[in-house]
């Protein structure tokens, strides 16, 4: 079974967006450097960054989003992000009523149930947990390997957190990569168990 990691651009203060949901720079990152991080073009960060992400997004199979996400991107028009096979939807709603169901998103009712259908799609491949509310309860339940964060220098003061509403401490290890990108740190740490 593929790793399950926890993802996303962070402020310093640790926040993923906003309180109106909004990322303001969190992404600018993504559009600060020269070299192109997908076939869009409109992707270019610094070589040390794509040194990073782009080995990292080819070994992602599955992204697990919570449906807040899912609504505020529209679906991301039925396409899965930045190449992924697919995204399992953690929702206690069903698919969005005309949603295509040959669309390779996945609607399911919990953390647990997202992950194990996460890990069955993926295979050996990762699965990735946006952070967020979503994230922080695949790591209340447990189920995290790794932590990636991006860090922007930014603070926000008040938002929605990286971790969601976790309430009880989780330790992990020291952070195993710490690299400076422009306008950007990228950190990863494994989950302690």
């Amino acid at each position: 079974m593929g790793k399950v990691v926890m993802y996303g651009s962070v402020s310093v203060d640790g926040f993923v967006a906003d309180e109106n949901d909004q990322p303001g720079p969190l992404f600018d990152w993504l559009s600060g450097g020269d070299v192109p991080l997908d076939g869009s073009g409109a992707l270019k960060v610094s070589q040390k960054s794509y040194d990073y992400v782009r080995p990292y997004w080819d070994r992602i199979g599955v992204t697990i989003a919570g449906r807040h996400v899912f609504d505020l991107t529209d679906g991301w028009d039925g396409k899965p992000p930045s190449g992924i096979d697919n995204v399992v939807v953690v929702t206690h709603r069903p698919a969005p009523v005309g949603w295509d169901p040959a669309a390779p998103f996945h609607f399911v009712d919990g953390v647990e149930a997202a992950v194990v259908k996460a890990q069955e799609l993926a295979g050996d491949r990762l699965v990735e947990v946006a952070a967020g509310d979503v994230g922080g309860q695949v790591l209340a339940a447990g189920l995290v390997d790794e932590v990636r964060m991006d860090v922007v220098p930014v603070v926000f003061g008040s938002g929605k957190r990286y971790f969601g509403s976790v309430d009880a401490q989780h330790l992990l290890e020291d952070p195993d990569v710490v690299i400076h990108g422009n306008r950007v740190l990228h950190l990863r740490y494994r989950v302690l168990r």
